[in-house]
């Protein structure tokens, strides 16, 4: 029982599932009988964070995946933003297809230069951070633009069930699209295979390159749904507002168990990284505790997780139990 109990939390799917409920235990214990961390109000919370990080965290995760990073994000979804508060006046659904257009071609672009050049994903996308970031500055002339249809905003956001909302239903949606596409279709298993040995890949006849190219474009095509529909949630476009996102993706995937060495992790661990990553937040929020101690809880945590993982300790404890038959 004891080694299915191991086996089982040391699946990088289910282990951010396991960390989620062990946090939401002890701040529900903290938080005591006054009911803020166990409330609909706080998962409504947990929920919206989610949809937020979630599309940009997913993005980001898959281009862990096939041993890349897509820096870009960040800069992806503040002009996805801009691009749908500014074209959906009239039609918020038309809007919100542009921008992803627009993100689309933003992973298109650096995909193709990364692969017809044999260039580096971080210098590539680092560049793209800035342009999409400047882009986004231009377009708004370095103001916050007003969306004047509140009825989007109100609609985006309402509450579903109590908890949910369209964002969060649509990043749960998207989640679960690439778990399926991930595993279980040939895509999924050649991306797989391009992140855990990319020469390989090549000599049993995989299009690495194709394989590269539409990882980035299915990068920015997600990053730019988080995108637009934040922007109508928040009845505005600011590249400012926006900006702040590259960090907990990152964080949230590499909860997810995903690795920088690729090959490594699935979109479903990467939904249980967001939600621990959320839940942080929300519950550190309801119990009062300040936001600059956000980040330090969660660097602990990121810590912990990435100790866990480490090889030497996992050698070392093997010997130890060895040696002590435990």
């Amino acid at each position: 029982m004891t080694r299915r109990l191991r086996a089982l939390l040391a699946d990088p799917t289910v282990r951010p599932f396991a960390v989620l409920a062990l946090i939401t235990i002890i701040l529900g214990i903290i938080d005591g009988s006054r009911g803020r961390v166990l409330s609909a109000n706080t998962a409504y919370d947990v929920l919206q964070q989610f949809a937020t990080i979630g599309p940009v965290a997913l993005g980001l995760g898959l281009s862990m995946m096939v041993k890349e990073f897509d820096l870009s994000v960040g800069g992806v979804l503040s002009l996805a933003g801009c691009v749908a508060v500014m074209t959906g006046e009239t039609n918020p659904v038309l809007g919100l297809l542009l921008a992803i257009a627009v993100g689309g071609l933003a992973g298109l672009a650096q995909g193709s230069i990364m692969t017809w050049l044999n260039l580096s994903s971080i210098g590539v996308t680092l560049g793209g951070l800035l342009t999409f970031g400047g882009l986004s500055y231009f377009l708004t002339g370095n103001t916050t633009i007003a969306f004047e249809r509140l009825d989007v905003a109100l609609a985006v956001n309402a509450p579903v069930l109590e908890i949910f909302s369209v964002r969060s239903l649509t990043a749960i949606f998207l989640f679960l699209v690439a778990a399926f596409v991930v595993s279980w279709t040939r895509f999924g298993r050649d991306l797989l295979a391009v992140g855990s040995d990319r020469r390989a890949a090549i000599v049993v006849g995989i299009r690495v390159d194709h394989i590269l190219i539409a990882v980035f474009v299915i990068s920015g095509a997600l990053t730019a749904i988080g995108g637009g529909l934040l922007s109508y949630g928040l009845a505005a476009a600011s590249p400012v507002a926006l900006a702040d996102t590259l960090v907990p993706g990152a964080a949230a995937a590499i909860l997810g168990g995903v690795s920088l060495s690729g090959g490594k992790g699935r979109p479903l661990g990467i939904a249980g990284g967001v939600l621990v990553l959320s839940m942080l937040r929300s519950g550190l929020t309801a119990i009062g505790v300040p936001p600059f101690a956000h980040w330090i809880v969660t660097a602990g945590v990121l810590f912990a997780v990435g100790i866990l993982d480490s090889e030497e300790l996992n050698r070392r404890v093997y010997s130890i139990r060895h040696v002590y038959r435990w």
